[in-house]
């Protein structure tokens, strides 16, 4: 189906933007601030809203006025990596348009926050790719060109995210629109995947040179980047214009929290100022001295869960469950034994969880496991239990059913931690150690280990506490129970390669 938005207007006319074309192609915005980009962003998001999914990252929280008029879920990025996994996931999911508010964070936790949330909509299940139009509004900021003050590991993870977006995004119907204030400061590789141009003011040679090298123009021809008015854009692409094509932005029908400061006149002279300036007036001295208000509070994923599901489109008949023709209780037993297998594996505690699904996946269709296979949240909560060795009699336990009900409100990625403590407190092992943990975890550090316990503390999940001997003891009040004293420092039982490091 063709479907073309109107961008504005070129040469009198209307200037459309083939929808469809888009998907497939990529588009690529350059302006420098006051420009318009964020404002052909928004007519581009608004005229298609009602045929395609949309989900923006929006590092300055300007876009979050879509939801009131278009009905986008606005998530809050003030979570773990691992919630922001799930939740892209289940945007894929259920098709819901949605805004990433980063808004708040430094910029190494918006690199962060964005490319757990677009790795999560990469790595959606092949039932799930539908079409896309990923807007990431600043994307110098999280594709980079050179390294800045944010750390190595975060910028590797931001620029990956963004590489995959723009190079193998196509087939998993991820059609990104990326738009940056220079040129110069964005990632080659990430820029050169883009097929459509929309080239607004700028006035560094730099990026002149490059926005006229995008666009098949001659040198000479880059002075005019520095004349285009504001909303103005040079458009190419197969999806406007197979030529250079001059376009003015048509209007929009919301608008951003933060506007362009406008001038306004000064109060008349004042007599004696600094005396009003410096001096309290009787109010201000009766009123208490004035508190920051606390920051509001991320919405509950519970919440944005709810929001997702009352976007499905309504079933017209309600499908009845088909029969099942296999045994559960075999299916039961041949899942347990490939995670036992997975866990068995030395190396499986440093790889990334959608690695080892795609191994577990592989290992089920060897074995002829019946049935669907898991999802990716159910294989990361069946993982984190095998990884305790729990066996049939605790499992059965009053008090194991209760740790993994508390479990159930620990982060995705610390639940093998939690349930492999609160296993030894239930059967009254020692403690395990800071290497057993962090094994656990995916790590090699001892000191991240011991974080994690801090971090269930605080909670108020577990209480820490230390024998005359220097060996560490974990109560569980909720449980009624604490593990017997463990040496946090033993290396008997991990793997002897991993000791050895």
């Amino acid at each position: 189906m063709k479907v073309g938005i109107e961008m504005g207007t070129a040469s009198g006319a209307a200037a459309t933007l083939d929808l469809e074309e888009l998907l497939a192609t990529r588009l690529l915005v350059q302006g420098n601030s006051g420009s318009g980009k964020s404002h052909l962003l928004r007519r581009l998001l608004e005229q298609s809203a009602p045929w395609v999914q949309q989900v923006v990252i929006d590092p300055e929280g300007d876009f979050v006025t879509l939801a009131d008029r278009f009905g986008h879920v606005v998530v809050d990025a003030q979570r773990t990596e691992a919630e922001l996994t799930g939740i892209a996931g289940r945007i894929r999911q259920h098709r819901a348009s949605v805004v990433l508010n980063l808004e708040g964070l430094d910029v190494e936790q918006q690199m962060r926050g964005a490319a757990a949330f677009l790795n999560g909509m990469f790595d959606a299940e092949r039932d799930y790719w539908y079409p896309v139009l990923v807007v990431v509004d600043e994307a110098q900021l999280f594709a980079p060109a050179v390294a800045g003050e944010v750390s190595d590991e975060a910028r590797k993870i931001s620029l990956g995210a963004m590489t995959n977006l723009m190079c193998r995004g196509r087939k998993r119907g991820l059609a990104g629109v990326i738009a940056t204030q220079r040129l110069a400061k964005l990632a080659k590789n990430v820029a050169a995947e883009a097929s459509n141009f929309l080239m607004g003011r700028t006035f560094l040679d730099i990026d002149m040179a490059r926005a006229a090298d995008l666009l098949g123009m001659e040198r000479r021809q880059a002075e005019m980047f520095r004349d285009l008015a504001r909303g103005h854009f040079v458009a190419l692409g197969p999806a406007m214009s197979r030529r250079p094509l001059p376009v003015a932005i048509g209007a929009v029908e919301t608008s951003a929290r933060s506007v362009s400061p406008k001038l306004t006149p000064l109060p008349e002279a004042i007599e004696d100022v600094q005396s009003l300036i410096l001096t309290p007036s009787p109010e201000e001295l009766r009123q208490p001295p004035a508190r920051r208000p606390r920051p509001v509070a991320p919405t509950p994923t519970a919440d944005i869960l709810e929001q997702l599901s009352r976007s499905l489109p309504e079933q017209s008949a309600a499908l009845e469950p088909a029969p099942t023709l296999f045994d559960q209780a075999e299916r039961e037993v041949l899942i347990a034994a490939v995670l036992a297998e997975i866990v068995e594996d030395p190396d499986a505690a440093f790889r990334a969880d959608s690695l080892l699904y795609q191994d577990f996946l592989v290992r089920c269709r060897i074995r002829r496991v019946p049935g669907e296979p898991l999802g990716l949240p159910a294989f990361r909560r069946r993982l984190a239990i095998a990884k305790t060795g729990i066996d049939e009699t605790t499992a059965a336990s009053d008090a194991w059913q209760q740790a993994l009900a508390l479990s159930s409100d620990v982060p995705e990625d610390l639940q093998a931690v939690f349930l492999i403590v609160a296993q030894a407190a239930v059967t009254g092992s020692p403690c395990p150690s800071d290497a057993a943990l962090a094994r656990a975890y995916g790590t090699q550090s001892a000191r991240r280990a011991r974080r994690l316990l801090s971090f269930f503390e605080e909670r108020g999940l577990a209480v820490l506490r230390t024998d005359f001997h220097g060996r560490r003891v974990v109560a569980f009040p909720d449980l009624g129970c604490e593990t017997a004293p463990g040496d946090p420092n033993r290396v008997d039982d991990v793997p002897e390669q991993q000791a050895a490091e």
